[in-house]
């Protein structure tokens, strides 16, 4: 049995930072309504509160779909390193 402790991956990385963020644009921006209750600029005759909800709608599928993305590769990446931590374990007792 060795003595040195065990070393575990810290819980909050910039990986895991960012995959909030992806999550948490979305409704920061929806839920600040006083930032778009206005109907200039207008696009296409559309007024601004309505256009720039619709925006969100495809920028929240890339931002959920960048912070999936993100997340299999963290996990993947913990799961390469628990799998050497217990290989190097294993191989020196």
């Amino acid at each position: 049995m060795s003595d040195l402790p065990e070393v575990k991956p810290p819980v909050v990385t910039p990986v895991r930072v960012v995959i909030a963020l992806c999550l948490f644009a979305p409704f920061v921006a929806m839920l600040w309504v006083g930032s778009y209750t206005k109907t200039d600029p207008a696009f296409i005759g559309i007024p601004f509160f309505y256009w720039y909800q619709l925006l969100w709608v495809p920028l929240s599928t890339v931002l959920t779909v960048t912070a999936y993305q993100l997340w299999r590769r963290d996990q993947r990446a913990r799961a390469r390193a628990s799998a050497s931590a217990s290989a190097e374990g294993g191989a020196g007792a």
